[in-house]
């Protein structure tokens, strides 16, 4: 049975195979612990600067699960754990399956629940992973998802942070995106959210489909957003904008974006993503603009340095502290 964890995250079961994989989860521990080590290992793997496909992950498991039968089990759990805490991965929650549901119906997915995963990325970093309806989720730095280990008849995820969404389509099931201001209904589409709780405002831009996005307790009176269109929500209102800057969109590939920015727009946003404090000491580089495309995993100082040359400043790196420079 252990073969078909791998088959069932990259959707080669059948629904029932799906089912009977799941009950057999609820008396069976290894199973069970499999279900959440592949889950997990998928979510560790995404990580930047480079992302593992599905198929080397199945080969990974399959050898992990080879050695666990000649009792190297305790070994590698521990090569995993430290490989976790070295890119700073925090998966946290348990996985639970209900202890009673109906029978096997068409629609036998939606009574079994399962408990809640969390998936967090650090300052620095940028994460992919796939849920188990076969939509994908990138989430930028500083981010927070939480989702069900397996959907039911709603497919309902929360997100802290900012993240962009491909959802894959099921009509009798809506894709619902639950922020703390907002909510955000597809069937299935490509859209981002920028979500972060620090920010005053919230931002959706929509590339393909449709969504709907709506106060919790007012759907009716939500905002619908057709391709190419984004919408802002602040101080308890919308505000719907025709066109988007697609290129903000390349943080999923690790790239800084920046057209026509002034220093301290992007110093903001240097920041934020590296969790660092940058001060200036000359006001006047503030007010200069700049272009350009940088990689993120050139580091903050890298990219200062590019811009340097443009514009004449000096950095300063406090060694002693997570404090930058510029003057």
């Amino acid at each position: 049975m252990d073969e078909k964890i791998p088959q069932y995250f990259s959707h080669e079961l059948s629904e029932s195979e799906r089912i009977a994989l799941l009950k057999e989860a609820m008396t069976n521990k290894n199973i069970k612990k499999g279900l959440i080590t592949y889950q997990n290992m998928q979510s560790i793997l995404s990580f930047s600067p480079e992302y593992i496909d599905l198929e080397a992950g199945s080969k990974a498991y399959s050898q992990l699960m080879k050695r666990r039968k000649r009792k190297l089990a305790k070994h590698y759990t521990c090569v995993a754990v430290a490989y976790a805490a070295s890119v700073c991965l925090l998966i946290a929650g348990t996985w639970t399956i209900a202890t009673s549901y109906s029978s096997p119906s068409p629609d036998t997915e939606q009574v079994i629940a399962a408990g809640q995963q969390e998936l967090y990325v650090p300052a620095g970093q940028h994460a992919r992973i796939t849920l188990s309806d076969g939509s994908t989720v990138w989430l930028n730095a500083g981010s927070t998802l939480k989702y069900p280990s397996i959907f039911g008849k709603e497919r309902r995820v929360f997100l802290s942070g900012e993240a962009f969404f491909h959802v894959a389509g099921r009509m009798d099931s809506p894709f619902i995106v639950s922020t703390d201001s907002v909510d955000i209904r597809a069937l299935g589409t490509q859209f981002n959210v920028y979500s972060y709780p620090q920010k005053q405002c919230l931002n959706v831009s929509l590339l393909e489909g449709s969504v709907k996005v709506y106060q919790p307790f007012a759907e009716e009176q939500g905002t619908i957003l057709n391709p190419k269109q984004q919408v802002y929500y602040e101080n308890g209102k919308f505000r719907l904008e025709n066109g988007m800057d697609e290129d903000q969109l390349l943080w999923r590939e690790g790239i800084f974006s920046f057209k026509k920015e002034h220093l301290n727009v992007i110093i903001k946003k240097l920041e934020w993503h590296y969790d660092v404090v940058i001060l200036v000491k000359n006001p006047a580089i503030l007010k200069y603009e700049y272009t350009g495309k940088f990689r993120q995993r050139d580091g903050v100082i890298e990219i200062l340095r590019i811009i340097q040359k443009i514009h004449k400043f000096k950095i300063r790196k406090e060694e002693n502290s997570n404090r930058i420079i510029l003057y």
